[in-house]
């Protein structure tokens, strides 16, 4: 019996640890936790740190607040009726308020219940009104914003958030692709042609406005030449109405200026010039002292 005694308190304390050390959990960050006591998922949301709970009665799920990436590879339908593989990235998250009705109603495999059958038949919708090629285009980005809104009407209402649909590679029938490939090769080769032409255009309108602009100059010097005759002309004839009317003036001035004493003067100098000469000589005066005319013999 006092043997018995003695084992008694270790007992005791042993178990009290336990229960101690049972009854506590701890949410980590960027988590949040969830009771379900006696089977029933309690509406209280337990935060980041420890929480005191009961361990014989009470599990606690713990719920990642995180953004999740759900990759898949699908198949998506096309408006032609084609096939077209695409590797997507879901990135989605819990509302953490809602922890407790996601699951209840959902679970907490909630991709396979959930999120992944949204998908599906959000991008079916969506894709099966655009034509292949437009997934392979600059449509991509509407197609995605047109699945990830088509999803938000079904899962917001459960707690989730859809923050984006990444379509990360698109694989088109081979068919399609090659006539993708040749429509593309046409377009370059018509954009490079119609660069060709834009740019024998631009050379033509460069040579006719050269032509045009040496024709002007040409009209414009032309024209300062025709202007350049006339003005030496017209300065010519001044030129010469100018002279003759000088030597006009001139004469009428010598003829104002010969008196009668100035020319017997003259007339006596001129014989007095031919007086020296040793030739023979005729001299026909008009009697006043005037010579008529000269001649030798």
């Amino acid at each position: 019996m006092p043997r018995q005694r003695t084992r008694l308190p270790i007992i005791v304390t042993t178990l009290a640890l336990g229960l101690s050390t049972g009854g506590c959990v701890r949410i980590l960050q960027n988590e949040v936790g969830v009771e379900r006591k006696l089977g029933k998922i309690e509406d209280e949301v337990l935060q980041p740190g420890p929480n005191g709970i009961n361990p014989f009665s009470t599990r606690v799920f713990r719920l990642s607040t995180q953004t999740e990436n759900l990759e898949i590879e699908v198949g998506l339908p096309s408006k032609e009726g084609l096939t077209v593989s695409s590797e997507i990235s879901i990135l989605y998250r819990i509302d953490p308020a809602q922890a407790p009705k996601i699951l209840r109603t959902v679970g907490p495999g909630y991709e396979e219940a959930l999120i992944l059958p949204v998908f599906r038949s959000a991008s079916a919708d969506v894709c099966a009104r655009y034509f292949a090629k437009d997934m392979h285009s600059s449509k991509r980005a509407e197609i995605e914003r047109e699945i990830q809104e088509s999803m938000m009407h079904v899962v917001a209402e459960r707690g989730f958030v859809i923050e984006s649909v990444l379509m990360k590679s698109i694989v088109l029938p081979t068919g399609l692709a090659r006539a993708i490939e040749s429509k593309l090769e046409a377009e370059q080769e018509s954009q490079r042609m119609e660069f060709v032409l834009s740019r024998e255009k631009q050379e033509v309108q460069r040579r006719i406005i050269t032509a045009e602009a040496e024709r002007q100059i040409a009209e414009i010097q032309a024209d300062a030449r025709g202007k350049a005759a006339v003005i030496e002309a017209q300065a010519q004839a001044q030129a010469a109405t100018v002279e003759a009317d000088g030597a006009k003036q001139a004469n009428e001035t010598i003829r104002s200026s010969l008196t009668g004493d100035i020319l017997r003067y003259l007339s006596i100098e001129a014989f007095r010039e031919l007086a020296k000469s040793n030739n023979a000589k005729v001299v026909v005066t008009d009697g006043k002292g005037v010579i008529l005319d000269a001649g030798t013999r």
